[in-house]
């Protein structure tokens, strides 16, 4: 049975950070973001928009395609939850109109959880092919004013159909994984923002890496030259890099730098854009990659590694299916990327200041340009409104 991504598309904010407006209030040199971590800019959140509304604007146009009544289940990953009970996607449900007839559950690992809620999804539907499943993976990833991770922010949600015999892409059985208790990047209960040691993340990320593949490998008997893409984690585009030369280093052959360059390059392109958005992001990359490649990806293999701080890692793989760019997104990505409004560095602060989570008793001032938003939070219930 074939199982995997019938449609994906992805949403992010209206509002973006430029790297060299921050770069020049902080006083420093553009290339340290430009070239040092390969960013550009980074979508900023108005308060008003939070993981709920990012969700609902990554959604609709999936569900605009097919009978909505069909979704059995709606498995909601994120890192940015906006309630420590209520789920996320139970917010979204009722946001969609979605039916009765639905589980909905939140997933939470740092930035692997959207892996987790696609393998789980993928094993509800070998077991039951009826089931129609929407995951979803959204994260505002925010860090502490003047702190090392505050020019790596960005925020992003990724709305995935998962169904037999699908028409993107077919996840293929075996994976490999690695778990191991650190404290690379971690968010207490009291905290609005994590709290990250990025060099030794980058290190437990790598090693992570190392083993995911040697598991890998062993469970499904794959090699790198059997694979035409790799997608990884991207918490800055540079990481990518990082990453597929050590992979490369690992599996010890040599690979030119076209090569290099066509197994990742059209998958970092969103992600310079709209910055790191936790567990959407190795999904962005994805969308970044089928709607940026200059090549036909039919029947290509896809490695994808998932790292969630703290850690859990996998790698994976999916394989692409014929007429796929019939069903792609891309004009609605790239429209929102270049519909974004610049904003001075100012108006990013008010906003970061007026985050929705730890607030109480207020309404919002309309920022948010989508077709959804966050109107108010009252006696801490959460309104919600469909714009249009």
């Amino acid at each position: 049975m074939k199982v995997g991504i019938d449609l994906i598309h992805f949403a992010t904010s209206n509002y973006y950070l430029d790297l060299k407006t921050y770069a020049q209030e902080k006083g420093t040199d553009p290339n340290k973001y430009l070239i040092g971590i390969g960013q550009e800019k980074m979508s900023i959140a108005p308060p008003d928009e939070d993981i709920v509304t990012l969700s609902a604007k990554a959604a609709a146009p999936i569900l605009d395609q097919i009978d909505k009544k069909q979704i059995t289940a709606v498995l909601f990953a994120t890192e940015s939850g906006v309630d420590q009970s209520k789920s996320a996607g139970a917010f979204l449900h009722g946001l969609l109109d979605l039916p009765n007839r639905c589980r909905v559950v939140e997933f939470k690992h740092a930035c692997y959880a959207g892996t987790a809620a696609l393998q789980m999804a993928t094993t509800m539907v070998r077991a039951n092919p009826k089931e129609t499943i929407l995951v979803i993976a959204a994260d505002i990833a925010k860090y502490d004013v003047d702190s090392s991770g505050e020019a790596t922010q960005g925020c992003g949600a990724v709305a995935m159909l998962v169904t037999e015999n699908p028409r993107i892409l077919t996840i293929e059985a075996g994976s490999g994984y690695y778990t191991e208790d650190v404290m690379d990047f971690w968010r207490p209960n009291h905290r609005m923002t994590a709290l990250v040691d990025g060099k030794y993340s980058t290190k437990v990320y790598l090693n992570s890496l190392k083993h995911a593949w040697e598991h890998f490998t062993e469970e499904t008997g794959r090699t790198f030259e059997e694979i035409d893409a790799f997608c990884y984690h991207i918490p800055f585009s540079r990481m990518t890099e990082k990453a597929h030369k050590t992979l490369i280093k690992k599996v010890a052959i040599s690979v030119s730098d076209d090569t290099f360059k066509r197994q990742t390059q059209p998958g970092q392109v969103y992600n310079r854009l709209v910055g790191n958005s936790y567990s959407a992001s190795l999904f962005i990359g994805f969308c970044s990659f089928l709607d940026n490649s200059n090549q036909d990806l039919t029947q290509k293999r896809f490695g994808f590694f998932s790292y969630g701080s703290g850690c859990v890692a996998e790698f994976f793989s999916g394989l692409i299916q014929p007429n796929y760019q019939k069903y792609l997104m891309t004009k609605s990505h790239q429209q929102q990327i270049a519909d974004r409004q610049a904003l001075d560095y100012q108006t990013y602060l008010d906003f970061y200041h007026t985050d929705s989570l730890g607030q109480n008793n207020i309404t919002f001032a309309k920022n948010n340009l989508g077709p959804y938003r966050l109107t108010a939070i009252q006696n801490d219930i959460r309104y919600y409104k469909k714009i249009c």
